[in-house]
């Protein structure tokens, strides 16, 4: 599970990503991103990163990927972890929703883990890196 504080949980959080988000479509995986408005005062001696809002992450997947709960749960479960393990890279101030798609059933946590860094750093929201390999 991802800590509480990383957790999209809402469905108007969710609404105002699918709304007012950038989009980025891999072929297992599709990534809506939205970055938080800074709030305009900020008290004097905090830092910008502090006062920025924890990274919000919420995962899709519908039926159409497959009927079986088991299965959907599955794919969850991978994306949940491998989200886990970039946790300390992904820059503060984001709401980000995974949207699974239907050919996800054929993908292993690797593949999962490859795709969603691909995707973070086209949307630049992994901190200082481009292109490169991260884990």
């Amino acid at each position: 599970m991802l800590p509480i504080e990383n957790r999209l949980r809402h469905y108007k959080d969710f609404g105002a990503v699918y709304q007012k988000g950038i989009r980025k479509n891999s072929s297992y995986l599709t990534l809506k991103a939205l970055r938080h408005q800074q709030e305009p005062k900020l008290p004097q001696g905090t830092d910008n990163l502090e006062s920025l809002r924890p990274t919000r992450i919420g995962i899709t997947i519908s039926k159409k990927v497959n009927k079986g709960a088991v299965v959907r749960n599955r794919i969850k479960r991978q994306i949940r972890a491998a989200l886990r393990q970039m946790l300390p890279f992904i820059s503060k101030g984001w709401d980000i929703v995974i949207v699974v798609k239907p050919t996800a059933q054929q993908c292993n946590y690797s593949q999962f883990l490859q795709q969603l860094e691909e995707l973070l750093t086209q949307v630049e929201v992994l901190d200082g890196y481009s292109r490169g390999s991260l884990l």
